[in-house]
């Protein structure tokens, strides 16, 4: 398994853990049970699960009434698609193995 399968297999855990956890927070939510904390949700999404994040959240019609939830999600994402574009393109060869 090279470095760009390990990364699209990371890719993919996080944003399934983002999504699942969005689900479970809605859950908790209809249930008035205890909650996950927002800072969980968008630690989540910062570590890669933005994607995830994002489809929970319209899906499962959750945190779409928060602003800072609605707008912030959608930066996070376009902010690691340039992070990964301009690393893709850089100039500089990067060796992480």
């Amino acid at each position: 398994m090279n470095s760009f399968d390990l990364i699209l297999l990371y890719a993919a855990i996080v944003n399934l853990v983002s999504f699942i956890v969005m689900g479970i927070d809605k859950r908790k939510a209809r249930k008035r049970a205890f909650r996950i904390p927002e800072a969980t949700l968008f630690v989540l999404a910062i570590i890669g699960g933005s994607l995830g994040s994002i489809i929970g959240m319209h899906l499962f019609r959750h945190k779409t009434r928060h602003w800072y939830f609605l707008y912030g999600m959608p930066v996070i994402l376009a902010l690691q698609i340039i992070l990964i574009l301009t690393l893709l393109f850089s100039p500089i060869e990067l060796n992480f193995w």
